[in-house]
Formats: C-alpha cells, sequence, structure tokens
C-alpha cells in the first residue's frame, strides 16, 4: 500500500488555509492530525487530507450542519424529513 505524505507547504497550497488555520482545527478536532515523520518533522496522509476536503464540499454544497466523526474530522449531518 503506498501513501503519499504531505508536508506543510504542500498541504497549505492543496487546502487555502494558513499553518495557525490548520493547526488551530487540529485542535479542535476539525482537521485531519498530522503523523511523526521523525525528529521535529510532521507530515498529513494525502487520502486523509483529501477525505477532509470532499467533507467540506458535500457540507458547503447541502447547507446542512456539520458534525464531527469519530475522528473528529467534521462531515456533513444528515437530515430526516419526517413530514
Amino acid at each position: 500500500m503506498s501513501h503519499k505524505i504531505l508536508r506543510l507547504p504542500e498541504l497549505k497550497d492543496l487546502t487555502g488555509l494558513s499553518r495557525s488555520t490548520i493547526y488551530a482545527r487540529i485542535s479542535n478536532e476539525d482537521f485531519p492530525a498530522p503523523i511523526s515523520l521523525g525528529g521535529r518533522a510532521v507530515g498529513w496522509i494525502e487520502e486523509d487530507v483529501m477525505n477532509w476536503i470532499e467533507q467540506q464540499i458535500e457540507a458547503s454544497r447541502s447547507g446542512n450542519s456539520k458534525r464531527k466523526n469519530e475522528k473528529g474530522v467534521i462531515k456533513p449531518q444528515t437530515v430526516i424529513d419526517n413530514t
């Protein structure tokens, strides 16, 4: 299995978020956490970030409220209309 690791500059370009926003969202469990690459180096698994982006797109387009899944990543809330 092959995983691509994204470093911070590439992550910022991909998401359009600043460093401080990324780390604030990680603290709030609203963004995938980085993995340790040894020493003081960290990176993000590309698949996790791409899934987060897809969830943001779905939530934005659906207009539904957002909630966190078990990994702390926000996902669109399912709305059931019982009328």
